[in-house]
């Protein structure tokens, strides 16, 4: 067991891991900016889109590329620079380290080697995105890239179709639609939200059943990043036609026969084939609040 103190005197450096902008500058924070200024070092999955930010906000911090294809190679100097006193921000091209770059490598061999891993609040398309598709946002799975070969992907959406959560996952503009026939073929027609451009000036949510979206693609072809989010198996809430005071009423009264409430709460979900955290949330007058 290893317990960190993220902000106790070390002898060791800081690996700082800053979130970036995902197309609008003036989502950095100032924290992050902070941190960029103060660090020996910026370890950056694509030094010239990074050098773009830097001059943008004034930051002289010397660069050094970090990306999937040198990091085996890369990790042991980045380390022995940690353990020699000096602090590190990590930064993928856009949004959160560690998620679609090799930040997580680079993290684990930290930790091992019990240097202080800090991570800032900042930017992340899934999440910015999912909170405004209009689609359920609690509880939800992020998957990140899908497999790009039609057989696999379908193989993967098998794995997930009688999930419940809803699906963030990122897609090239290039693929979106085939992506999208595939789902379809696996999912049946749920509902979807493709979201282009996130925080750009031609930022734009196209919600709708699979089969609306495909044919509006089919004459509206795709630019820039895109994400693509999909409901979970009983996002067609089924559960919700029960009113919130029956689900509350049949709770009570097991917890009145004994059940503690979380037995109870979990009873009711599959008695009568309900989204367990929907009825958590209910019990518990969550989904009351903002």
């Amino acid at each position: 067991m290893q317990i960190q103190k993220s902000f106790k005197p070390s002898p060791y450096g800081t690996l700082y891991l800053v979130p970036t902008p995902i197309g609008n500058l003036e989502d950095m924070t100032f924290r992050s900016l902070s941190i960029l200024k103060t660090v020996d070092l910026i370890a950056a999955e694509d030094t010239r889109n990074t050098g773009i930010l830097l001059k943008h906000f004034e930051i002289p911090t010397r660069q050094t590329s970090f990306h999937e294809h040198n990091a085996f190679r890369k990790i042991p100097d980045l380390i022995a620079f940690l353990e020699s006193g000096k602090s590190i921000a990590q930064v993928s091209d856009a949004g959160l380290p560690s998620i679609s770059d090799p930040g997580h490598d680079l993290v684990l061999a930290a930790i091992e080697k019990g240097i202080n891993v800090v991570s800032l609040p900042g930017a992340s398309a899934g999440i910015t995105a999912l909170i405004a598709s209009g689609l359920v946002p609690q509880p939800h799975i992020f998957y990140g890239f899908l497999p790009r070969k039609a057989s696999q992907q379908k193989a993967f959406f098998e794995q997930k179709h009688s999930y419940p959560e809803t699906q963030i996952f990122y897609e090239s503009p290039y693929r979106v639609k085939e992506t999208l026939s595939n789902m379809l073929s696996v999912y049946g027609d749920r509902q979807v939200v493709v979201v282009r451009e996130l925080t750009k000036l031609y930022e734009e949510y196209q919600r709708g059943s699979i089969t609306e979206v495909i044919d509006f693609i089919e004459d509206n072809p795709l630019k820039g990043e895109c994400l693509i989010i999909v409901s979970g198996l009983e996002d067609d809430r089924k559960d919700l036609e029960l009113e919130n005071t029956d689900v509350l009423t049949m709770v009570n009264e097991l917890i009145s026969n004994g059940l503690k409430p979380n037995q109870a709460i979990k009873k009711v979900a599959k008695e009568y084939q309900l989204n367990r955290q929907e009825v958590y949330n209910t019990y518990h007058h969550l989904n009351d609040q903002h």
